[in-house]
């Protein structure tokens, strides 16, 4: 259970935060935005539709220029779509609301390939709006911070996971008087208010600034972390280490911890006691990133190696300060920096066949 004067202070901050999150995103707005995907994707995700969904009502789904909340859906999604059959059945367990969500909710997950929790309950939002909220990275980073993570036993199934997240989400929103759609948009705004949040803001472009401009490399971190996401297998990484995940499919990005959330948490491919938490620097890396590093790699260590494991450190950058190298020598090769290139080619577009 959450303690209830943690409780109690993080509601005031999630009221202050709330009236300047609707000074900055209209609320009329926003509501118009909600209500089109839910009038278009209610539809396509009723038990009554579920039998007969195709794949690309599905797909279309994963992407945010049509749900215009969730940026990453696709990554993970798009491997659910592979099995249709399967795929539609893990969807109609979900959606029958005739039995406890604790029980049909890891009997889903566990039914196709790609169909984590935070693409689950995002599905689940939309279909029922009154009922079910978010758990994805963004959340459970966000309530962690505010120190609301309910406490669960070590081992429990993900279905009572989900439902007691649910129940403090449920009580949190009303509380607030608000919506889970709308709750969902104040998760990424109190971390980017906390200065957590890398990526860009539900229904909104993002923008740079807080960083140097770059020549040739990446805009944002969050585009340099998209990057590596979907081109792991062709990094000089992928010979030894595979993104990490956990049995209920997280999303791989931005690992959430007590103390931040990690850009990309690793572990290796032949011994499972060994992790490499990464950090992304889309300009130059600073002494301000390996002391960030640091903490997380503390963090991992003590939660997921178990402190027989060992943890490894690696800062990826365009350019590497000097400082940043001196802290890193004294880490005796634990923790390591890499730069990136951005390589950019032009090519003739083929000629139309005349015939």
């Amino acid at each position: 259970m959450v303690n209830d004067a943690n409780l109690t202070k993080a509601l005031g901050d999630l009221h202050a935060a709330l009236d300047d999150l609707n000074l900055k995103h209209k609320p009329g707005e926003v509501a118009a935005t909600r209500d089109q995907v839910f009038k278009k994707y209610q539809q396509i995700f009723s038990t009554n539709h579920t039998p007969e969904l195709t794949k690309e009502e599905y797909t279309s789904f994963l992407y945010i220029e049509n749900n215009r909340h969730w940026d990453s859906l696709y990554r993970r999604g798009l491997e659910a779509a592979d099995d249709m059959v399967k795929l539609r059945d893990a969807l109609g367990i979900l959606l029958d609301t005739n039995k406890p969500i604790r029980d049909r909710f890891p009997r889903a997950l566990d039914k196709v390939k790609g169909l984590g929790h935070g693409i689950a309950t995002a599905i689940l939002t939309v279909a029922y709006p009154e009922e079910y909220g978010v758990w994805n990275n963004t959340s459970e980073a966000a309530l962690r911070l505010l120190g609301l993570w309910p406490h669960v036993e070590k081992g429990g199934r993900i279905g009572g996971r989900y439902e007691k997240l649910n129940d403090l989400l449920s009580k949190i929103k009303t509380e607030l008087k608000t919506d889970f759609w709308t709750l969902d948009m104040l998760w990424w705004y109190i971390l980017k208010q906390k200065g957590d949040q890398k990526g860009p803001p539900p229904e909104e472009e993002s923008s740079g600034g807080g960083e140097e401009e770059t020549t040739g490399g990446f805009r944002l971190e969050r585009q340099l972390q998209v990057f590596l996401l979907e081109n792991w297998d062709r990094t000089p990484l992928a010979s030894e280490w595979a993104i990490y995940s956990t049995p209920e499919g997280p999303d791989p990005d931005e690992f959430p911890t007590d103390v931040g959330r990690i850009d990309i948490l690793a572990v290796h491919k032949r011994d499972e006691k060994r992790f490499l938490v990464i950090e992304l620097k889309r300009g130059r890396g600073s002494r301000q990133a390996v002391g960030q590093l640091l903490e997380y790699m503390g963090w991992v260590k003590e939660r997921l190696a178990g402190g027989h494991g060992t943890v490894e450190g690696l800062i990826i950058a365009q350019k590497a300060d000097r400082g940043a190298l001196y802290a890193l020598s004294n880490l005796r090769g634990s923790a390591k920096f890499m730069t990136y290139e951005v390589e950019f080619r032009l090519k003739e577009a083929e000629t139309a066949d005349p015939a």
